[in-house]
């Protein structure tokens, strides 16, 4: 934090509150400091009142906002207009009738600075400093009948005027201003109208709509994403049960207060509690780490969910651990296990579905058989009778006839093949072409719509395949040890390893995670259409999807736990998205039963990778990509 020093001629002048403001935190302002961040970036109060904490701290770089009109106009008045706003307030008297004359006055009648004059001689003049209007919308705030109130403190208001032109005062809704004005590193305080319970009745009035028990809900969810913005935060409430079951994951302590505002002194002591929020402490250094050049070999193509581009931060946090074995449980594309083994790691892969399982026996498991050109010749030997399956099943659906043959007659082939390695890397092969052929590399939808006639769709299936087998021979290596593809289910498997690498389906309301829809013909190539459940009445001829905990939230927690339960002796590395669910916090918490340490990388959709500074959950992505690490 920077604190600029505010100067009127030779002398520092303090600037402080302007308005009485009930519920205002001067009392609590030293248990305030000494829990804010010694350091921070922006500081932002989007419930300003009385601003007691801004007025003490005097930031120099600075975001306050209200949802009241009159108060963010005064603020704004004081700013701009302040020696004008002296002037009016200059000529304000404190007398009853006077004072109802004013009151009476339709603030929208007047220009900003006879607005702000009025709103401060109000505030100064009637009972306790209250604003609250009645079912119109009208101040009905009695006479205060102070024998001196200081209607104008004109040091005081210049001041507050220089330090007021060095902020952006905004008048809007409190989400609003923080999902615009946020970023890491900032300083938040958040001072909302207290929970409406009796003894603290008086402060639902300061704004004319309530904040019920729903907008506290909002406000403790908008808490937790600043927390993941790697904001700080303080928040002050009411001692009351909701806030404590709102805010238990975070450090909670109450303190004593007086209640000016209450008529009856019985009830001029009251408890506030303060939240304090600090971002999650990463010990994890996240940097993304060149890479050897055999991964340039990988066959990568379009996959979903696919780690390509996060490589190598997946290994520059994973190369700060000690560890010779790594069992990527959901391999995908593969990519992450192909990397693992350039690494010279032992690496286990498995998936739930036969093409991964397939890609990964080809490209992990296999150390040093490749296709030769008798091997090809054998595949590609078409007066082999075949079934026509492919032909017959999905005519003009995916491919051309033409195409659709090619299929079979690879089919039939690869029959002939007595070496399961070699037959896996046909089958990749095939896979490849057949993904690079679709305009999408999809198969939830038939024709040929997307065809935008680039290379990859011009080109035959047979001439795509062809590519492809060069391709995957060329990705074959040895990295001296015995690697292993597994096609099996990620929560019943019993292998084990020094680090367990986690990319599941991800859980979404808003999307769907069906791997199977999206790739049944290529999974069913895999299979040749053996042991699945065809669904023939739909147009894309697709079978029904394998059963999976992660299409439910509750399927997806359940499936965590035992997962990080059973390979708790591991490291723990889990990619995941921020739109997923379960939510980062539940995700943390999950780890943390059975991790002593939980650290979380963040990764924009825009694949602006770090956990620190502006990189992390930057207020204009949506979507972030999360390594959680547990160790």
């Amino acid at each position: 934090m920077q604190q600029q020093k505010l100067f009127d001629g030779k002398n520092y002048v303090k600037p402080r509150p302007v308005l009485k403001w009930a519920g205002g935190k001067t009392q609590m302002i030293d248990i305030l400091v000494s829990n804010m961040p010694k350091q921070f970036n922006k500081y932002i109060e989007p419930f300003i009142g009385g601003g007691a904490l801004f007025f003490e701290l005097s930031p120099e770089n600075a975001i306050i906002s209200d949802a009241n009109p009159e108060l963010i106009n005064l603020y704004k008045v004081i700013a701009d207009d302040v020696n004008e706003l002296i002037e009016k307030l200059k000529e304000m008297k404190n007398d009853e009738e006077y004072y109802y004359k004013v009151r009476a006055i339709n603030p929208d009648t007047l220009t900003n600075v006879e607005k702000a004059a009025r709103t401060l001689y109000l505030n100064r003049t009637c009972y306790n400093g209250l604003y609250r209007v009645n079912k119109k919308g009208e101040f009905n705030v009695p006479f205060g009948r102070y024998k001196n109130p200081r209607i104008c403190d004109e040091d005081n208001l210049q001041a507050v005027s220089r330090l007021l032109k060095r902020a952006t005062i905004i008048h809007g809704d409190y989400k609003e201003v923080l999902r615009e004005y946020a970023e890491p590193n900032d300083f938040i305080f958040l001072d909302p109208p207290y929970l409406p319970i009796s003894q603290y009745s008086d402060f639902k009035r300061y704004t004319k709509e309530q904040f019920h028990e729903a907008d506290q809900n909002d406000l403790a969810e908008e808490v937790k994403r600043l927390r993941n913005l790697s904001c700080n935060v303080l928040l002050t409430n009411s001692n009351h049960p909701l806030v404590h079951e709102l805010y238990n994951e975070f450090e909670i302590s109450v303190h004593q207060t007086k209640r000016n505002i209450s008529s009856k002194a019985s009830k001029r002591t009251g408890e506030d509690v303060l939240v304090k929020v600090e971002p999650y402490k990463c010990n994890i250094i996240a940097e993304s780490l060149e890479l050897p050049e055999q991964m340039d070999k990988f066959p990568s193509t379009r996959f979903m969910g696919s780690k390509e581009k996060l490589l190598g931060y997946i290994w520059g946090v994973a190369s700060q651990f000690k560890f010779d074995s790594v069992l990527d449980l959901f391999s995908g594309s593969g990519v992450v296990s192909y990397m693992f083994k350039t690494q010279n790691k032992r690496v286990i892969s498995n998936d739930y579905m036969a093409f991964s399982a397939n890609n990964t026996k080809a490209l992990v498991e296999n150390s040093h058989i490749v296709l030769t050109n008798e091997d090809l010749a054998i595949i590609l030997d078409e007066t082999t009778p075949s079934d026509e399956f492919v032909s017959n099943t999905f005519k003009d659906l995916y491919f051309y006839d033409e195409d659709n043959a090619f299929i079979d007659v690879v089919r039939a082939n690869l029959k002939k093949l007595e070496n399961d390695t070699k037959k896996s890397l046909v089958l990749a092969a095939l896979v490849r072409a057949c993904l690079k052929k679709r305009p999408r590399g999809i198969f939830t939808y038939t024709g040929h719509r997307y065809d935008d006639g680039r290379r990859d769709l011009t080109l035959t299936l047979r001439q795509q395949f062809l590519e492809a087998v060069e391709a995957v021979n060329n990705a074959v290596f040895d990295n001296g040890k015995e690697n292993a593809s597994l096609h099996g289910d990620a929560l019943t498997t019993e292998q084990k390893a020094d680090l367990v690498y986690i990319d599941p389906p991800y859980y979404s309301p808003l999307s769907d995670n069906e791997y199977v829809r999206r790739y049944h013909f290529v999974e069913g190539l895999v299979r040749d259409w053996k042991d699945v459940e065809m669904q023939w009445h739909t147009k894309t001829k697709k079978f029904k999807s394998y059963p999976t905990p992660f299409r439910t939230h509750k399927g997806a927690h359940d499936a965590f736990d035992n997962l990080f339960e059973y390979h708790q002796n591991s490291i723990l590395i889990v990619s995941y998205s921020s739109n997923s669910l379960p939510s980062k916090d539940e995700m943390v918490t999950l780890m943390k039963k059975y991790k002593k340490n939980v650290d979380v990388v963040s990764v924009n959709h825009k694949y602006s990778f770090g956990n620190q500074g502006h990189k992390v959950g930057n207020n204009k992505n949506t979507v972030e990509e999360y390594l959680f690490v547990g160790y």
